[in-house]
């Protein structure tokens, strides 16, 4: 299946390195080599490969390549500095894309070393609008689909539940086994997948680390660098809290969203808001990274509980105001409420299951699975 981004790093190749990451399994390895097929001569080198890893470690890839593709480097020793080299040395005619995860994407963002010889990019779990634009079908179907299985391709295409909810349980078990051991101790790998196991049923609610680390018997501070691990390997994002001061919303409580939405425990409409969390967060990683906008995904609470389950901004203001049903078109009360305190803000309740579309006031009544279909990506 062709991606979201093909074209677009396609372009972006002929100008400087790309970076690409994600979570596992995303298709970051299918993206690059859907990219080869066009690029040829291409040649395709990965770490975790023996042959690969010598052909990296004495860099005697072919010079005529057109496109180099280069996976998991980051695995190699102090491969921040030999990456830096390879990019300073490579030919002008010589495109050269990396992939990575977890590791990569935390180095990304500190700004080491490579400033301004690269091109990053984000490849998100496939959304309403890709998988209509690349499958075809209503953006209804596409909707139920990615609720039902998550947005990862293989789970996402294959022919039958059984299928998927097989990759599921095997990418859980490596994600644990593999990458979080990356991170930790050994010895804190059964707490963690404790710790995921408990987030799979808070979804969409703030979260209180005080609490669970209670629960688990653990410091608030041990439970929030796991929080943190989760979030660097791509298995959980938080969305923090609206405030124009940036510092005092990252204290307030987040609540915490998975990227697989097949893995959330709950009814359809917990299920419903984390879908319509990652297509929202992938909106907004799009237009940061291929447009250089300051879109942020947020949600808005009042002390006394009056909550709007996000918010987009950007340039520090409030863009979007978006409360997420199943079928109920009421018009939500804190919505309505907000929707007067920011009047520049496009207020919409997305409903899933609605007949009609309609305005009351300054809210928009929409059809959840049309609305997503007409995010940037």
């Amino acid at each position: 299946m062709k991606r979201y981004l093909d074209d677009l790093i396609a372009t972006d190749l002929r100008r400087k390195m790309v970076l690409v990451t994600g979570p596992r399994q995303v298709g970051k390895t299918t993206l690059g080599r859907h990219l080869m097929a066009q690029m040829p001569p291409a040649q395709y080198l990965n770490w975790d490969v023996a042959a690969d890893r010598a052909i990296l470690q004495r860099q005697s890839w072919n010079p005529r390549t057109s496109l180099l593709v280069m996976d998991e480097t980051h695995k190699m020793p102090d491969w921040k500095n030999w990456l830096k080299g390879v990019v300073d040395g490579r030919l002008p005619e010589q495109s050269l894309l990396v992939t990575g995860s977890a590791r990569m994407e935390t180095w990304r963002q500190s700004g080491d070393s490579l400033a301004g010889r690269y091109l990053a990019f984000r490849l998100h779990p496939i959304s309403v609008r890709e998988w209509c634009e690349q499958q075809g079908g209503s953006p209804a179907a596409a909707l139920d689909r990615l609720m039902a299985r998550g947005g990862f391709p293989e789970p996402c295409l294959a022919d039958n539940p059984d299928d998927a909810e097989r990759w599921r349980r095997q990418y859980f078990t490596d994600l644990i086994r593999e990458d979080i051991v990356e991170f930790s101790r050994l010895h804190e790998i059964n707490t963690m997948r404790l710790f995921v196991e408990l987030l799979r049923d808070r979804v969409g609610s703030p979260l209180s680390l005080a609490s669970i680390a209670r629960d688990l018997a653990l410091s608030p501070t041990t439970l929030k660098r796991y929080l943190d691990i989760l979030q660097a390997l791509y298995i959980v994002f938080t969305v923090q809290p609206w405030h124009r001061n940036v510092a005092r919303a990252i204290l307030q409580t987040p609540k915490v969203y998975f990227f697989d939405t097949g893995l959330v425990r709950g009814d359809e409409g917990v299920r419903l808001e984390n879908a319509v969390a990652t297509m929202l967060l992938k909106h907004a990683h799009f237009r940061q990274d291929t447009r250089g906008k300051s879109t942020g995904l947020h949600y808005i609470r009042t002390k006394d509980g009056a909550e709007v389950d996000f918010a987009l901004s950007e340039d520090s203001q409030l863009t979007h105001l978006i409360e997420c049903k199943l079928s109920d078109n009421t018009l939500h009360r804190a919505l309505a409420g907000f929707a007067g305190k920011f009047p520049e803000a496009r207020a919409v309740q997305l409903v899933r299951d609605l007949r009609q579309e309609e305005f009351r006031a300054s809210v928009r009544i929409a059809d959840a699975a049309v609305w997503l279909a007409e995010l940037d990506a």
